[in-house]
């Protein structure tokens, strides 16, 4: 008998390949474990290909299985955007737009792209999701987000990347630190003083650029903590644990005892970029990219 893939396959291959555990992956499914192996193995006799290698201890992806694994991640992703898509065009929606961001990016660019899309496109629903640099590329890779903002130099093949905010950077004190913008004249002035960065994981670009504005003034700084949010980066400078640098659009609508100093005069800025697939389907995409680059 000559069988086809079919959806299901896909779905039991991912269960197993997530879990890397054939128990694990059928109580997921909710099917019996034997019942499992058999689909996989009839999987990889359609395919043609090894998708598992399997001995008493584990259970390994093969190179051509994990390659499988991020084709599929997509391909349910964009099985499940399409019903949503379809759903909200039914009910007289143009579609829905899935927007990743940084924090950052919600004091100025995201409020700004939201009111401009309630204006010229009341028809288009909007779903925001704050990741990290990485977590919003693989979620645009994987069909799962349709733009993303980030600060980013550099971006996967495929992927296009849009320069759409600059920002200066600023020093983030507490309230009753020594040094006030009236005194300050240079970095170097914190340079015994611990600082509070947002985590290399979260903002790799972002914490390389603070290292250079501190070494451009002559010193390597004593980073003390790190953080994914600018509200526990500004508590612990608060409570003077340190201090820190950030993007000066991010001291507003925060309420903390600390002060900020723009450091008008270094040559580093913050630059804020869209980023998208260039081979995204949705059809609501060219709308939000129109009306960010007129932005």
């Amino acid at each position: 008998m000559n069988y086809q893939i079919e959806l299901r396959h896909f779905i039991y291959f991912l269960a197993v390949a997530e879990e890397l555990h054939y128990r694990k992956a059928a109580e997921k499914l909710f099917i019996s474990q034997p019942g499992l192996s058999t689909q996989i193995k009839q999987m990889e006799g359609i395919l043609q290909t090894q998708l598992f290698i399997r001995d008493k201890k584990k259970v390994r992806l093969t190179p051509a299985g994990d390659f499988l694994k991020g084709e599929v991640e997509f391909i349910l992703n964009h099985l499940e955007q399409t019903k949503k898509q379809l759903k909200l065009i039914g009910e007289g929606h143009l579609g829905e737009i899935r927007i990743g961001f940084l924090g950052s990016a919600m004091q100025n660019v995201i409020p700004n792209l939201l009111l401009d899309l309630k204006e010229k496109f009341p028809f288009i629903h909007t779903s925001l999701e704050e990741l990290s640099n990485k977590a919003q590329i693989s979620a645009i890779l994987r069909d799962k987000l349709d733009l993303g903002f980030v600060r980013l130099s550099r971006v996967p093949k495929g992927l296009k990347l849009k320069p759409v905010f600059e920002d200066t950077f600023s020093l983030v004190l507490p309230a009753d630190h020594i040094l006030n913008e009236k005194d300050f004249k240079s970095i170097n002035q914190v340079a015994t003083d611990d600082f509070i960065l947002f985590s290399q994981d979260y903002s790799p670009q972002y914490y390389d650029t603070v290292l250079s504005i501190c070494e451009d003034a002559g010193f390597s700084p004593n980073v003390s903590h790190k953080s994914v949010h600018a509200q526990t980066v500004f508590k612990l400078v608060e409570n003077k644990l340190g201090i820190a640098i950030v993007p000066t659009a991010l001291q507003y609508g925060f309420q903390m005892k600390v002060k900020f100093i723009e450091l008008k005069k270094i040559k580093q800025r913050a630059i804020l970029s869209m980023v998208w697939k260039e081979d995204n389907r949705n059809p609501v995409l060219q709308n939000c990219i129109d009306l960010l680059l007129k932005l």
